[in-house]
């Protein structure tokens, strides 16, 4: 199987925009509203699935300032968290169960590189065996740091949202319902993403969406 398009820049987004505005008049009025959408691209490997583990559960602000701390410490490559002690990633700010993951992940012998040629579903498959890696994060990995065009995260809280308010639904789609829904805006899931959380920004700040 191909890995499919690669979202490489702003012109990458701008041409999926442009095919979702032909095929859908509410992703239309979103993609109008909140143009031009961002790339996000992020970079791939290890310390970026660590920084994901790293802000479970937290607010934005507190994981920055842990993350702040480990990159101090030296503490983003998998060689650095394997033999740090305890104490080391306790002292930079994870709980007990965060450094099991983090261990975890330093230990799973991830190959970064090669996963940048596998399918998306295999690339979720073989991240989500790490323990405290989900779905979603290996779907949010897929679409910002190997830059797939079509992946989705269904599971994402504000794109169930977003769409719920974009197609004036009775109520919030759930994973398998915006999956679904999802499939048709097939081969540029991960620009619908980007409208979709766009849309969710705008109509929040304007509706005072909790």
């Amino acid at each position: 199987m191909s890995v499919g398009r690669i979202i490489e820049g702003d012109s990458c987004v701008a041409e999926g925009a442009a095919w979702l505005s032909a095929q859908c008049p509410r992703m239309a009025h979103a993609i109008d509203l909140c143009a031009p959408l961002p790339l996000r691209r992020k970079p791939d490997g290890f310390a970026e699935l660590l920084s994901a583990i790293v802000s479970q559960q937290v607010s934005v602000a507190s994981a920055r300032a842990i993350w702040g701390r480990m990159a101090a410490a030296g503490l983003t490559s998998p060689e650095r968290v394997a033999t740090a002690t305890e104490d080391d990633l306790r002292a930079a700010g994870l709980s007990r169960q965060k450094i099991r993951y983090a261990r975890a992940l330093a230990a799973a012998g991830i190959d970064y590189a090669g996963l940048r040629e596998l399918p998306t579903e295999t690339v979720v498959t073989r991240l989500t065996e790490v323990p405290g890696i989900g779905v979603w994060t290996a779907e949010i990995y897929a679409m910002f740091s190997l830059g797939r065009a079509d992946v989705f995260a269904p599971g994402d809280l504000a794109l169930q949202e977003a769409a719920r308010l974009l197609y004036d639904l009775p109520e919030r789609p759930r994973d398998k319902a915006l999956r679904d829904m999802a499939a048709a805006w097939s081969p540029w899931r991960s620009v619908a993403a980007r409208a979709l959380w766009a849309y969710y920004r705008v109509a929040k700040d304007r509706e005072g969406i909790a």
